[in-house]
This record gives C-alpha cells, sequence and structure tokens, in this order.
C-alpha cells in the first residue's frame, strides 16, 4: 500500500512538475528576447524567473527549509558551498537568486543543459584545464556585474557522506572581484520522516552511476524534505592570497557543519545483534 501511494504521488508530483518547468521556459525564452541586447538585464531575469520557479518545485516536493544565519550584507559575493544533487539547487535558488556555475558537459545534456541555459548558468569545462584563467575571468566578471555566484567547489554532486576536497582556481574570483567568499552549508536533517541516513539519502543525493530519472523519480515519490541552509562565516582575501589556503579554510568551515549520514542498521543486523 505504502508503495502504491508513493507511485501515485511520483505521478501526480511528475505531472505538476512538468507544468512549473513550462512555464519556467516559456518565461525565460520571452525573457531571452526581451533583453537579447543586453546581456546583464537578461541574467538577471534569468536568476529571477529561476529563484521563482524553484521556490515553486521547493513547494511540490514538500520541502521544509530553514536557514540560520545571514550571508554578507551590502554587498554580492562568491557562494561556496557543498552540494549533494539537484535538490539542493532548488533549495538554495528558492531563497537567493544568484548564477550557478555548472559544466560544460552539463550543458551538452539534452533538456538539462537547456534548463540551465534559461536560468542564467555561467559554463565551465572541468573536463580540461586549459581554459582555466578564461573561465576565472568570466566569473569575475559576472561578480563585478553584481550578481551573487554560486560555486560547488566539489566539482560534483556526492553521496553525502562527506564534503569533499574543494578545488581551489575558480574560488579565487571572488578575491579577484573584490568581493567576499560566502561560505555556507546545506544539511538535509528528515526525508520522508526518517532521519538523513545510509538509506534514505538516495531521495535526495544524484551521485556515481545512479542516472538522472532513477533520482528524479527518488524524489518524486518522497513524501516531505526538511533541509538547513547555514549561512557560515564569510573569507575575505586578497587576490594574491594562496588560493590552497583559502581553499582550506573554506574547506574546513563548511565540513565543520555538515551532519554525515546516520548509519542504519539492517534487519539482519539487529536479528544478530538481539
Amino acid at each position: 500500500m505504502e508503495a502504491l501511494q508513493a507511485g501515485f504521488r511520483g505521478i501526480l508530483r511528475l505531472f505538476f512538475a512538468a507544468i512549473i518547468i513550462i512555464a519556467f521556459l516559456v518565461a525565460a525564452i520571452i525573457i531571452k528576447i526581451r533583453h537579447r541586447r543586453d546581456v546583464i538585464a537578461r541574467r538577471k531575469a534569468f536568476s529571477l524567473n529561476a529563484t521563482l520557479h524553484c521556490g515553486l518545485m521547493v513547494r511540490l516536493f514538500n520541502i521544509e527549509v530553514t536557514i540560520k544565519g545571514t550571508p554578507v550584507q551590502n554587498t554580492n559575493f562568491l557562494y561556496v558551498g557543498n552540494h549533494m544533487g539537484f535538490v539542493d539547487i532548488f533549495v538554495l535558488s528558492s531563497v537567493m537568486p544568484a548564477l550557478f556555475i555548472t559544466s560544460q558537459e552539463m550543458r551538452e545534456t539534452p533538456f538539462l543543459g537547456l534548463l540551465c541555459e534559461m536560468a542564467g548558468c555561467i559554463f565551465v569545462e572541468r573536463r580540461s584545464r586549459t581554459q582555466i584563467m578564461n573561465e576565472l575571468g568570466t566569473l569575475k566578471e559576472a561578480l563585478e556585474q553584481g550578481f551573487n555566484v554560486v560555486l560547488y567547489p566539489e566539482a560534483t554532486s556526492t553521496n553525502g557522506e562527506a564534503v569533499l576536497p574543494f578545488k581551489k582556481t575558480l574560488m579565487m574570483a571572488g578575491p579577484h572581484a573584490g568581493r567576499p567568499i560566502q561560505t555556507a552549508c546545506i544539511n538535509f536533517t528528515e526525508i520522508g520522516g526518517e532521519d538523513f541516513n545510509l538509506s534514505s539519502r538516495d531521495n535526495v543525493c544524484w551521485y556515481g552511476e545512479m542516472s538522472f530519472v532513477e533520482s528524479l523519480w527518488n524524489l518524486l515519490t518522497t513524501s516531505s524534505i526538511k533541509a538547513h541552509l547555514e549561512y557560515l562565516e564569510p573569507i575575505h582575501e586578497h587576490k594574491d592570497a594562496d588560493r590552497g589556503m583559502v581553499a582550506e579554510k573554506a574547506h574546513a568551515i563548511v565540513s565543520a557543519r555538515f551532519i554525515k549520514p546516520r548509519i542504519v542498521a539492517s534487519d539482519e543486523e539487529l536479528a544478530a545483534a538481539d
């Protein structure tokens, strides 16, 4: 019965998610036409449109978002935090208009690439490092234009077991633009009425060999999610600062607030313990 209810929930949510995505794309196309000659205005409108529709997705998926702390005030910033999948993108974008950095590989992915482009994402080529300085300049320019820019320096989404080491070069876009690095951490505290554990994590994490369709269906069928976004210590550094030390400092701040999934014993393990 529970599986039947989850399946019905998934199908119903898929229908409404499709409506939200169509509305998002229609609005984005109008924005693209209206601001075809003004890149800055187009990017701003794209980010606001993404925030609106991610907020609708958060409501559709019954995600309760709590926020602790506040980001740095009176300036835009480079957001740096952990990343477990597209669910935390919904969470973050729903509360903070920003330009998200993603990979050129994602841009080349059918449908997902279109969604990213219409959300104003900045694409970087992670399969080759020959363009890294040009990409750093692109991020610096976006920051100087007044946008909040979101960087996931783990350079991939994870299984939620740990915060992976941070890639360091692109993180220096903040100091190069004279903007702070705003560290933050997202934790999932409850998934479908359970703690965030090794069993429930697949409902919010997209990692390894898991396909997008599988990850999406896991989310669609999950009854509820509680997410916690915590803004942490901002990092103010000079552009000539040691990038390795900056990356290590940011990683230490974020990982200190990350909650690892609880290990859930199987029925066999519980029986053996008895």
